[in-house]
């Protein structure tokens, strides 16, 4: 049985943790903000270090879907939840029907989606106690659109800095090639891209080597590689003080979440002259997608045309930050704070 305890802590709406012995598991539930609506957010699972590391990842990526929401201009606010376990000693099925369970404590102010190691058959079981899920049985899996919006960030990158309108012969080197890492490689391909990848996973690897040709690099090395365009595709953090300095590109731009480890990291690249767009706003297609379905027949056609707006959104960030000569987070935080209610103008 679950187990809810509710915790206060400053600049968030709710975060509840959700403890269940029986089944194996400690999870918690982040709504940030919801003043454009509910909050959406994935549902990830992870086997953390410890308890407090799971807690700081909740309350990043619930605050980073806020910011991502609101930029897409989404009648939706941000939240996130996470699940502390290790999936192979637990019964998968009764580890999401119990994450339904939590998600119907909140009464609609949390909807829920899959994300990483979270799939459409473990929201189907999350569906089982709960109707507040997302992709089940409508948009379907979000992978396809995320990499389709990272894909048209590049572009509007590639125009900005570059002063080019197409992708061929430029390099890419992709940090992750999973769901949507290996998306984004095959359609840069599809543009004659030269694509350099890493990935601590083989299976990834041997999947894509299937469908493309690729150079391979230890994961160490992809830092230093010398390309036109740096996509980081895996987890958060990888851009600080250590890594920025590496680089060996002119632009930045992927899917992964939470990417700058500080937000002075934006300013790092900036006085690097490495263009930066912003994660949220370039991994947006796949809530973008999701949204389609909520409170509305899905169509997924609509959902292709509101993720290729990505672009627009991105050219409008690179002219407020080379007017104002900021950084392009600071820039992109201040359109979303206006658009979500903190009235931050910069702009």
């Amino acid at each position: 049985m679950n187990r809810y305890t509710t915790l206060d802590i400053d600049g968030y709406e709710e975060v509840i943790r959700c403890d269940n012995r029986k089944v194996g598991f400690t999870a918690w539930i982040a709504i940030h903000n919801s003043n454009r609506g509910p909050a959406l957010g994935g549902c990830r699972v992870w086997h953390y270090e410890n308890e407090q590391a799971a807690l700081t990842d909740v309350l990043r990526l619930s605050k980073g879907m806020t910011y991502k929401n609101a930029l897409a201009r989404l009648p939706l606010g941000g939240g996130k939840s996470v699940v502390h376990t290790e999936l192979n000693s637990v019964n998968r099925v009764a580890l999401f029907e119990e994450i339904g369970n939590f998600v119907e404590s909140l009464d609609g102010r949390y909807i829920t989606a899959e994300d990483v190691n979270s799939t459409l058959q473990d929201m189907a079981a999350v569906k089982r106690r709960t109707d507040y899920v997302a992709t089940v049985g409508a948009s379907g899996n979000p992978s396809p659109f995320t990499a389709y919006g990272v894909y048209c960030a590049i572009r509007a990158s590639v125009r900005h800095k570059l002063k080019r309108k197409r992708l061929d012969e430029l390099t890419i080197a992709i940090q992750g090639v999973g769901e949507t890492g290996g998306r984004l490689a095959q359609l840069l391909k599809r543009d004659n891209c030269r694509i350099i990848v890493a990935d601590i996973n083989e299976d990834h690897i041997h999947r894509l080597r299937e469908k493309v040709d690729f150079e391979l690099v230890e994961p160490d090395e992809i830092y230093q590689v010398s390309c036109d365009i740096f996509a980081p595709c895996a987890l958060g953090g990888i851009l600080n003080s250590r890594t920025i300095p590496l680089l060996l590109c002119r632009i930045v731009a992927g899917s992964a979440n939470n990417q700058l480890l500080t937000e002075e990291d934006g300013e790092r690249l900036h006085r690097r002259d490495i263009l930066y767009a912003p994660d949220y706003a370039a991994n947006a297609g796949g809530v973008i997608n999701i949204s389609c379905e909520i409170g509305q027949r899905y169509d997924e056609h609509k959902a292709m045309q509101l993720t290729a707006a990505i672009e627009k959104t991105l050219l409008e960030i690179y002219r407020l930050a080379g007017e104002q000569k900021l950084p392009t987070n600071v820039v992109a935080n201040a359109l979303a704070e206006d658009l979500f209610g903190l009235n931050a103008t910069v702009y």
